[in-house]
């Protein structure tokens, strides 16, 4: 057999394009922004991450733009060996102090956070037991550590119990590993049940905050924070591709376990370190999450103004406290035609489809900044509800 059969196999990717409705790798020609022009159209960017609009403050911009100057374009090497700098040594410690914990490793990336982190803390016949809706680097992590995966119903505190306690740990370890906003639905997790049952069990418990930190929780500190339990999650996790308006991961943990991952973690040894625009970038970012607290206000309020419009118009959603507001559309290949609508509108959003989402609940992801302004959020509306009239997705 060809090993690159499967690469023309029929599939939704094909259906889409014959019928001119593939939504991806549509390209931008301005920063990420709450207006961008993409491919020529003037558009309302309501499918990013950036929550609180930092990738295009311009003190974000002049911090990676000095760093650039400073110590050039990138560092050559990995963290393990030439590829430290004192800016990185200088986040890891802000970012310590910031989210209460001992320590601080920094990634390349957040996906490859969740490879390292895992890969180096989960050994041979370790379990991991996972929320089933947790993100992809988070089962990529668990192939790379060879331990044992244990999947539980989403946000299903009970069925997470049942599973755990067949579990055998009298010689082997087991981390409880959640996102702490779902990326998919903007839920937040249950942390106070999930603690509670890895210290009945004697597990760990690592949480996933790309979506919460800068989000939820009193100062920005993100799930923990938001539940009052930030000296009861052993791991943190995070991103810098969303609040801090940059590129990279990272590790909050004890020390020891932070020194651990540093020197067991391949995907850490093995990669070059976060350039430097991109740790300057980040810092500022940081700094201006806590001296700016109106920010997470504002995101809060832009995102309750628009789950409010929505539903006032008959648009059924998938409710949350975050800035991610998915809409049911239910049939993927609507989601992909309403996607194109909307583009051609000057909406953007992103199509989420099976088997992301189950068959039959395919949604339009869509997420808020901090600076949209209720104008921009007024214009979505009108054209969302419009697209969803024309498919027969809500009544005309």
């Amino acid at each position: 057999m060809d090993i690159f059969a499967k690469c023309h196999a029929p599939a939704i990717v094909y259906e889409a394009k014959e019928k001119g409705i593939y939504p991806y790798f549509h390209y931008l020609t301005t920063k990420q922004d709450t207006q961008v022009m993409m491919e020529g159209r003037d558009t309302v960017m309501i499918g990013s991450n950036n929550y609180l609009g930092l990738t295009s403050d311009p003190r974000v911009i002049n911090a990676g733009i000095e760093a650039f100057k400073k110590y050039g374009s990138g560092c050559s090497g990995s963290r393990f060996l030439n590829g430290t700098l004192d800016i990185h040594i200088a986040l890891e410690k802000e970012l310590a102090a910031f989210l209460q914990k001992e320590d601080v490793v920094t990634f390349s990336t957040g996906f490859q956070s969740n490879l390292g982190i895992i890969s180096a803390i989960v050994g041979f016949n370790d379990y991991v037991i996972c929320d089933k809706e947790n993100h992809a680097s988070i089962y990529d992590g668990v192939k790379l550590s060879y331990g044992r995966l244990v999947r539980y119903e989403h946000a299903d505190m009970k069925d997470l119990e049942d599973k755990i306690s067949k579990l055998d740990l009298s010689k082997v370890g087991a981390l409880i590993i959640t996102d702490g906003v779902f990326s998919m639905g903007g839920d937040i997790a249950n942390l106070p049940e999930i603690v509670r049952i890895a210290r009945k069990y004697g597990a760990r418990v690592m949480v996933d905050d790309a979506h919460g930190l800068g989000v939820i929780g009193e100062h920005g500190r993100g799930t923990a924070e938001y539940w009052h339990l930030e000296d009861e999650v052993d791991i943190i996790m995070g991103t810098f591709s969303k609040s801090l308006a940059s590129l990279g991961g990272y590790m909050a943990a004890s020390k020891e376990v932070c020194d651990y991952v540093r020197h067991a973690s391949r995907p850490f040894i093995f990669s070059a370190s976060i350039t430097p625009a991109c740790v300057a970038c980040a810092r500022e970012s940081l700094r201006i999450i806590q001296e700016e607290p109106e920010r997470r206000k504002n995101l809060h309020d832009i995102s309750e103004y628009m789950r409010k419009q929505l539903k006032a118009n008959g648009v059924d959603i998938v409710e949350s406290e975050t800035p991610i507001v998915p809409i049911y559309v239910y049939d993927d290949l609507k989601a992909f035609e309403a996607c194109k609508l909307l583009f051609e509108r000057g909406v953007y959003v992103n199509p989420v489809v099976s088997p992301a989402t189950p068959v039959g609940k395919a949604l339009l992801r869509t997420s808020y900044t901090a600076t949209h302004t209720k104008k921009q959020i007024d214009y979505a509306v009108e054209q969302i509800v419009a697209v969803l009239k024309e498919l027969e997705v809500i009544n005309g």
